[in-house]
């Protein structure tokens, strides 16, 4: 028997997509969001990373890692000696991890309703580590954003915060931060990665996922970790849908063992970047989950500053402490 009848013959364990899925995944993207020819204010202050992707890889074959999983109680784990309490491990894949965050985010997402008059409130905590030194820095950034954005907005970032002002009526802006733009983005991952792509012309119809070229699954890469990362606080079902659409983009992948702000270990999520350096990540850099429930814990970047004379290089380790609806920009909960 040769290689290919070897290859033939082998079972991947996973089963094929059924009628249901395929017909999903050619449904039309919205067309609201395909024909606005507004131009657009990035909320990102970071450069574009423009990525080709090496083909469109089926999503349940993602990177695939360790992690730890606990067979029994927590509290009977916890009170183990450490030599008898080490947890055993199975194989997981960025698919499963990101689908788990979905599943966990459902079951534990709260429902609000914002008034157009009222602000999001939100408190993130970051840990900067200068690369070299090791010095630690830890910034407490507070924002209130307007809900429906019409008023002044104000916005804080490691430490540093400034006062954002409305769109004009010819803006717009990725990800969006308004609640009624946000509403309308789809809670089906499908549907939200099509409304992410934009139309090159008029027999350009978008529809499937099949038709995605390995630009615009950079695109889309950029744009999802944009809405995970900057709108921490989202309509019901638009950040597991988020999650589970991450998780259809090529290139995607899972690596344990990485740490987050408070020191919790947990298994990350993050992007191979073909048109970078080796070993480098996309846009968000790493999505950090709990090993277990699938729980978001926080995020993982890189900031760099100075010019070539004097760079200065920093790791980021960021996680959400708190968010509110208020009444008032400034008011605190």
């Amino acid at each position: 028997m040769n290689e290919l009848d070897e290859l033939r013959d082998w079972d991947a364990g996973a089963p094929p997509l059924d009628d249901g899925a395929r017909h999903r995944a050619r449904v039309r993207l919205f067309a609201a969001m395909n024909e606005q020819a507004a131009p657009v204010r990035p909320l990102w202050r970071r450069p574009v990373l423009r990525v080709a992707v090496a083909g469109t890889v089926a999503a349940a074959v993602a990177g695939t890692v360790l992690t730890a999983v606990s067979s029994g109680d927590d509290e009977q784990a916890r009170a183990k000696p450490p030599g008898n309490s080490a947890p055993s491990m199975r194989e997981v894949s960025a698919r499963t991890v990101l689908y788990g965050a979905a599943a966990y985010e459902r079951k534990h997402e709260r429902t609000v309703a914002p008034r157009d008059d009222q602000y999001i409130y939100t408190k993130e905590i970051t840990k900067e580590i200068e690369k070299g030194t090791g010095k630690v820095t830890r910034h407490v950034d507070e924002d209130w954003r307007s809900v429906d954005g019409s008023k002044r907005s104000w916005i804080m970032e490691i430490g540093k915060g400034w006062w954002s002002e409305p769109l004009k009526p010819d803006e717009t802006m990725w990800p969006p931060q308004d609640w009624g733009t946000l509403k309308k983005l789809s809670t089906d991952p499908e549907k939200l990665i099509l409304s992410l792509l934009h139309k090159t012309g008029p027999d350009d119809k978008n529809d499937s996922l099949d038709e995605i070229t390995e630009q615009e699954w950079s695109d889309i890469h950029f744009s999802l970790a944009g809405l995970l990362k900057l709108v921490p606080v989202t309509p019901k079902g638009l950040r597991p849908a988020a999650y589970e659409a991450l998780s259809m983009v090529p290139g995607v992948k899972a690596i344990p063992g990485r740490q987050d702000a408070k020191g919790r270990t947990g298994v990350a999520i993050t992007y191979d970047d073909p048109t970078r350096p080796e070993g480098s990540s996309g846009f968000g850099g790493y999505f950090i989950f709990e090993p277990r429930t699938y729980a978001f814990l926080g995020s993982q970047d890189i900031r760099a500053t100075g010019d070539a004379k004097n760079p200065k290089t920093y790791t980021q380790l960021s996680y959400l402490d708190s968010w509110a609806i208020t009444d008032k920009v400034k008011q605190r909960p």
